[in-house]
């Protein structure tokens, strides 16, 4: 394989990852949408879709593990080939993350609604954002955005304690909805899982520009 040859296999295999982060991507705003509409068959739909993604998977790893064992790649190379890897796994885990909202929403179709989803979709959003974000800045080997992405992180941790706290007292005060309360904690923990998977795409985006595993800081203040 020459160099031009493996360079549009590299290309090739960024574009997988980019087509796999929107199926994902996906996913998430489907499953909290069919939650928010209390959807059940649509929430079966869009789980059943979660082998999709998990092909994707499988089609990269073995991309991955032909070029290394036909071209050897070394240094910068080696981190965008391994690096590949290891983000198609985390995507796979956001997709079973999704499926898990979803068959919460199944569980809780034929319970009467606990309260207004407002938090939950808030953190779909910033989850969403920070995906899409960080697969272009892994193509882009752009440092300061993943350093970015990786801070923005604690907005779902955030709001992941202020549902925690916000269900603890409807258990408290209401013991009838301890069930579909904890459905919802469930949700809302998949939600703050899914920005630490990102977190940890963010992390790997650093690694490729400089070499170093060093959980990344926060930017430079100008």
């Amino acid at each position: 394989m020459s160099r031009y040859t493996f360079n549009q296999a590299l290309q090739l295999l960024q574009d997988d990852l980019l087509s796999m982060g929107a199926a994902v991507e996906k996913q998430i705003e489907q499953s909290v949408d069919a939650l928010k509409r209390r959807d059940a068959y649509a929430a079966e739909q869009i789980a059943t879709r979660d082998s999709e993604i998990d092909h994707m998977r499988y089609e990269i790893e073995e991309k991955c593990i032909e070029l290394f064992a036909t071209q050897n790649p070394m240094a910068s190379d080696l981190r965008t080939v391994t690096s590949a890897l290891i983000v198609s796994n985390e995507l796979e885990r956001m997709g079973d993350y999704a499926e898990g909202i979803c068959k919460l929403t199944i569980k809780m179709a034929g319970e009467p609604p606990l309260k207004p989803l407002i938090d939950i979709p808030r953190m779909s959003t910033i989850a969403q954002s920070m995906l899409k974000r960080a697969l272009q800045a892994f193509v882009d080997r752009d440092e300061q955005a993943a350093r970015q992405i990786w801070q923005e992180d604690d907005q779902l941790d955030e709001l992941y304690q202020q549902i925690l706290r916000e269900l603890l007292t409807y258990m408290i005060e209401q013991p009838a909805s301890v069930t579909r309360a904890t459905y919802l904690l469930w949700v809302a923990h998949n939600l703050e899982r899914i920005g630490d998977r990102v977190s940890n795409i963010a992390e790997r985006v650093v690694f490729l520009v400089t070499g170093s595993l060093d959980r990344p800081m926060a930017p430079a203040q100008a």
